[in-house]
């Protein structure tokens, strides 16, 4: 068994330098972008009361050969028919991820059909997916008792109410792009920041949590952010950003420590201060590293590829707006990108707050949209497709701007 690095796996860390430089060589991998790949993710609800506690035992049934093994043991875990594997979060959301892509057009397509195999199974059980990108009906609860999922929900709930909310009761899409060139890195990186909140103000649709109105427009982005900051939050975009994600790495803290039955890391213990040797006997392996890397969740996660995590999930097919305005942007001069989002570029809070309510981020977001939408040819998809994401998105920048004029 070998890390994502070809190191072998057990191999103990011997300091914290070492640990940072693994990290930056396997989290930020160069090379012409041509992939992309998309990840759908839905709470999960009882058709007849999205209200009543989500019972594991019909999400067991709904999924069937294609649960994994945190929701049952031993399951073959078998993808859906266009290649996408089914997950399942703390709270019982379900996630599905295909292959990466090199064509928008098949995987737009690959992904809807999985998208509506995965519904067909959770409707023969009576479930349904959410709306939202946040469980509006429902206080979080963990259904999953794997050690994992305790370990971090113990460290979150030290931390306030985010933990919990974020790892049960939020759902988001999360698109994929490769990091490109190494000289075109850290422009790719400060890009998909840069369009973080007007995508955020864009995109948001989870106001209501519970029950309640939470007077966020995405209070989604509020729990993720608030679950361990600052390293759930958007990181400083100065220098090199590999460094800069090695460093973040090591600072943040151990959710997870796999020694034994429970999971449950020393208290204050961070990765950095594991690998200089803070635990007498007890090196941490580039396994271990590697494990560490997985449980945290900035906006914007490098994985050798960039994964942008920063988006509610959409109603319905709506998850195709953003992934081809973000793939379409995203494959030109980034220049053009840079401008059009800098209104709003930092804005994350007034973003998730007001949504397009904010006088800058509505800026922001219609200069998006009209850069977007005159390029969304570069992704191949059917001119009828283009035009009608076209339409839809226009009319959100639109409508909130009549709202404001009137």
């Amino acid at each position: 068994m070998t890390s994502s690095g070809d190191v072998p796996a057990t191999t103990p860390i011997g300091s914290r330098a070492e640990a940072e430089g693994f990290v930056a060589m396997v989290c930020f991998k160069h090379g012409p972008p041509q992939l992309h790949g998309v990840e759908l993710e839905w709470t999960v609800h009882h058709a007849d009361d999205p209200q009543r506690p989500l019972d594991a035992d019909r999400l067991r049934k709904a999924l069937g050969a294609h649960a994994p093994a945190t929701l049952v043991r031993g399951s073959p875990q078998l993808p859906l028919g266009r290649g996408a594997l089914v997950t399942v979060e703390p709270g019982g959301q379900v996630e599905i991820s295909g292959p990466a892509s090199a064509s928008i057009p098949r995987l737009i397509d690959d992904t809807a059909a999985d998208a509506a195999e995965l519904t067909a199974h959770l409707l023969d059980a009576d479930l349904v997916p959410g709306d939202h990108g946040l469980d509006a009906f429902r206080t979080p609860r963990r259904i999953l008792t794997v050690p994992r999922y305790a370990a971090m929900e113990a460290a979150f709930r030290r931390l306030g109410p985010h933990g919990p909310r974020m790892m049960c009761s939020t759902a988001g899409l999360q698109i994929c792009l490769d990091a490109g060139e190494a000289g075109q890195t850290a422009l790719r990186w400060r890009a998909l920041h840069d369009l973080g909140p007007a995508l955020v103000g864009l995109f948001a649709n989870s106001r209501r949590r519970a029950g309640a109105d939470t007077g966020w427009a995405s209070a989604r982005t509020e729990a993720t952010f608030g679950t361990c900051a600052p390293f759930t939050e958007p990181p400083p975009l100065d220098g090199d950003p590999a460094a800069a994600w090695a460093r973040t790495a090591m600072e943040a803290p151990v959710l997870c420590f796999r020694r034994g039955d429970s999971w449950d890391a020393p208290a204050g213990l961070t990765f950095g201060a594991w690998a200089d040797g803070a635990l007498p006997g007890d090196r941490p392996t580039y396994d271990d590293l590697d494990y560490h890397l997985s449980t945290l969740f900035p906006p914007v996660r490098p994985r050798g590829y960039l994964e942008v995590r920063y988006l509610d999930a959409q109603t319905g097919d709506g998850w195709i707006d953003p992934t081809l305005l973000l793939t379409a942007l995203m494959s030109g001069p980034l220049d053009q990108v840079l401008a059009a989002a800098e209104p709003a570029a930092g804005r994350w809070f007034p973003a998730a707050r007001e949504g397009l309510e904010d006088k800058l981020v509505l800026e922001a977001a219609r200069a998006v949209v009209e850069l977007g939408t005159d390029v969304l040819d570069r992704t191949g998809v059917d001119p009828e497709l283009s035009d009608r994401v076209a339409t839809r998105l226009h009319r959100i920048v639109d409508d909130t701007h009549g709202r404001r004029a009137s």
